[in-house]
């Protein structure tokens, strides 16, 4: 064996995950065991790997750091130092300081294959990589101070041309699960010979989605949240009765389950546990202690299966508290409850876990992220509660219901509206936090969504009595993709979506199968958009502000690159990468970011991208809490920018 195959080296990240006043945890994937340690000031973690699928991680907890202060930090592997690999760029973390400002960046849905000109034409400028270059240029007091990715960080079902090739080369060399080779020519969604299905080929996602020099950099100094959606096992994942019970029958189900909730633990979901969960967590403490990875790799299987199979044996909701501001991010995929008579979002448990999450915390923000915007563009909420009524399982199956069936599953009618009783009960819930009851009230409750690849924003006004006079204000902000464009197809539909007569003929059919309006209203006050970008709430005091940002390629010789871009192998993959830029300060350095993909595409060179202000708006009233528009009639919440639901 050589020296460098014994040798461990960082396969990827580090990524900051859990920051407080006075603690850290910090994620490492390296290719070998070994002793990592981290350096922060005067603060060190030291922590042995533990392997699973030949893979090895460590998650560091750093503590004792110093509140309001930003700290740079280095990873060493048995003692070598191996980040940061460009001192001229160090990843560090950042405590809260006394200062009431919170600054959350969000979105979703990111296709993290090539950078290069001929990808970024066809899929456009990455949001995130944009992010990490306009971070590099601005003070620290405008970063992030976390950023919420809410769903489709990996798209299994979909991987990109690269990952593919490897598929097919693995495959043909008789590896994988064996259910999966089989599938190979079986037709539909019995045929996944091409989709990704077990634990190493999940590890392709995200090498491939998180080993881009920028984004790298973003993640090992902004603090994450992350929360699943359905990419991350199946499209349509758990989208009604009929699905999971046609998917659950296919032979390859389990393999691809015990892939999918088993990465997902190890790559999103330990990060967004603080310390004392970790600690409390029985699966990541099993990992710890297990004495081989084979063991290991049995506790991950029986995990990832009772995860899937039993309701509330697994909680993937959790909380982060950021100063006054309270984040709860939400899983409605893994959780929901299918049985046909009582169709609902999130199963009970968790729902109850939700409910305790809102209502517990005294505020001045309450931010719910969700993978699924709980208000859709109105004609579209509309379809989705007429889909629900007439697509009810049972056994006779009429032609109608099949329709509905068929509709549902083709066109994705599968968010909050798509599930009325759940819809209703977090309308509920936010008339509850709204009216106080003898508690404080926040100035706003916010509302995160993705999945629906376009952006915009919503006034929600809650119309039950006893929140006449409640200063809080609602909105709905979607954001979605960071980097996947919709078809243009679909962009017109949601265009009509918002304008009159469509959505007062759907509340028409809606209400012609038994749907009742419920105690809410809602309008776009700003989109709909179709770029790709990112959204950063910035949260001070009781005042609520949403800046709007979409990804723009700067294209060399005056837009002559793009053109270019046309012609495969033509356009170089250095244009639009300047001197002196952020990542290619050490393009020839060996290490930096992983060197070359598959395929030949330059991880430390690509066309340059930024960010371009879309808009900057006020969410709450600049006035004492509870004047001004808060407290404006009802009648006043209409306008020209979008339909009322």
């Amino acid at each position: 064996m050589t020296a460098s195959a014994r040798t461990p080296e960082l396969v990827l990240g580090p990524l900051l995950r859990y920051v407080d006043s006075t603690d850290a945890t910090v994620w490492i994937e390296v290719s070998a065991p070994c002793e990592v340690t981290i350096r922060a000031g005067d603060e060190v973690a030291t922590e042995r790997t533990w392997g699973v699928y030949g893979h090895h991680f460590a998650v560091l907890h750093l503590c004792h750091l110093h509140e309001g202060e930003e700290t740079p930090y280095s990873v060493e592997l048995d003692g070598v130092p191996v980040w940061p690999v460009d001192a001229g760029r160090p990843s560090v973390i950042c405590t809260p300081c006394a200062d009431d400002t919170v600054r959350l960046a969000f979105g979703s849905c990111r296709r993290g294959e090539s950078q290069t000109p001929e990808a970024l034409r066809e899929i456009g400028a990455d949001a995130l990589v944009a992010l990490s270059h306009r971070m590099a240029y601005t003070p620290r007091t405008e970063w992030p101070d976390a950023m919420l990715l809410l769903g489709d960080q990996v798209y299994a079902d979909i991987p990109s041309r690269e990952i593919s090739e490897r598929l097919a080369e693995r495959r043909d060399a008789g590896q994988g699960p064996q259910s999966v080779r089989d599938s190979a020519g079986a037709g539909g969604d019995r045929d996944v010979s091409d989709e990704i299905c077990d634990f190493e080929e999940y590890s392709w996602l995200y090498h491939e989605s998180w080993r881009d020099p920028d984004v790298r950099w973003l993640l090992s100094t902004v603090p994450s949240c992350m929360i699943l959606d359905d990419h991350d096992l199946r499209d349509d994942w758990n989208s009604s009765y009929s699905w999971r019970r046609e998917m659950t029958a296919q032979p390859w189900w389990r393999d691809r389950v015990i892939g999918a909730f088993s990465s997902y633990f190890v790559y999103q979901h330990l990060g967004n546990l603080a310390p004392d969960e970790l600690e409390a967590n029985e699966t990541y403490q099993g990992l710890r202690r297990a004495s081989s990875d084979a063991e290991r790799e049995r506790l991950l299987e029986d995990f990832a299966l009772s995860a899937d199979a039993e309701r509330g044996a697994v909680q993937w909701s959790f909380k982060r508290d950021f100063g006054r501001v309270r984040v709860v991010m939400l899983d409605v995929r893994a959780s929901r409850h299918l049985d046909p008579d009582d169709r609902r979002v999130m199963d009970a448990e968790e729902w109850a876990w939700t409910r305790d999450a809102c209502l517990d915390a005294e505020v001045d923000h309450l931010v719910i992220g969700s993978s699924l915007p709980a208000f859709m563009l109105p004609a579209l909420h509309h379809v989705e509660g007429w889909n629900e009524a007439v697509a009810r399982h049972r056994p006779d199956m009429p032609v109608t219901a099949r329709l509905g069936e068929w509709t549902r599953r083709a066109v994705d009618l599968e968010h909050w509206g798509a599930f009325r009783n759940s819809f209703d009960d977090l309308v509920g819930l936010l008339t509850e936090v709204a009216a106080g009851d003898g508690r404080s009230v926040p100035a706003s409750i916010l509302l995160l969504g993705g999945d629906v690849h376009c952006s915009y924003i919503e006034e929600v006004e809650l119309t039950a009595d006893r929140v006449a006079g409640s200063p809080t204000r609602v909105h709905q902000l979607v954001m979605s993709p960071f980097r996947n464009p919709l078809q243009k197809s679909i962009r017109a539909v949601n265009r009509l979506s918002v304008r009159e007569p469509v959505p007062a003929l759907t509340r028409r059919l809606a209400r012609a199968v038994g749907v009742r309006d419920p105690e809410v209203r809602w309008r776009v006050s700003d989109g709909v958009w179709f770029d790709n970008g990112v959204m950063t709430l910035v949260l001070r005091g009781r005042r609520a502000m949403v800046q709007v940002d979409h990804a723009r390629v700067e294209w060399p010789a005056w837009g002559l690159g793009k053109a270019l871009a046309l012609v495969p192998g033509l356009a170089p993959a250095t244009w639009g990468r300047r001197s002196g830029d952020d990542g290619g300060r050490d393009a020839q350095r060996p290490g930096r970011g992983g060197g070359r993909r598959r395929g030949g595409d330059s991880l430390e060179r690509k066309p340059r991208q930024v960010l371009r202000r879309t808009l900057t708006r006020q969410l709450t009233d600049v006035g004492p809490p509870g004047a001004g528009a808060a407290a404006r009639p009802r009648e006043q919440a209409a306008g020209p920018a979008g339909s009322v639901v």
